[in-house]
């Protein structure tokens, strides 16, 4: 299951490329970390580092959980990136993962595309 916004987090991962999109409501900044699906509806571990939120958004960004049927406007951009490549920190927002910004984390069939 994809469609082009699940591919343009995929290539933004692959590419370690900005994104700016619209997500419930609010426009976002964001570095994507991980793709892949729970419940098999299709995620991303995010992190958030411009742009708005209903919570509020911390100096420096905040890792955040979106799901890609909730996201719109989206699109690539260049800037440096944000946040730990390593997230060493254990996740909960993606259970099945399709790929990692990390480079260790085994078993990324979005690696072999």
């Amino acid at each position: 299951m994809s469609g082009p916004t699940f591919d343009l987090f995929h290539r933004a991962i692959l590419e370690r490329r900005q994104i700016v999109c619209v997500y419930d409501g609010f426009g976002r900044e964001i570095c994507p970390y991980i793709l892949g699906y729970k419940a098999g509806k299709p995620v991303a571990l995010v992190y958030q580092f411009g742009g708005g939120s209903s919570r509020g958004l911390r100096p420096g960004g905040d890792w955040r959980c979106f799901m890609i049927d909730n996201v719109s406007d989206a699109r690539l951009r260049d800037g440096p990136w944000q946040g730990d490549a390593e997230h060493r920190t254990r996740q909960s927002c993606v259970d099945d993962v399709f790929v990692d910004v990390n480079l260790n984390v085994p078993s990324q069939p979005g690696r072999s595309s």
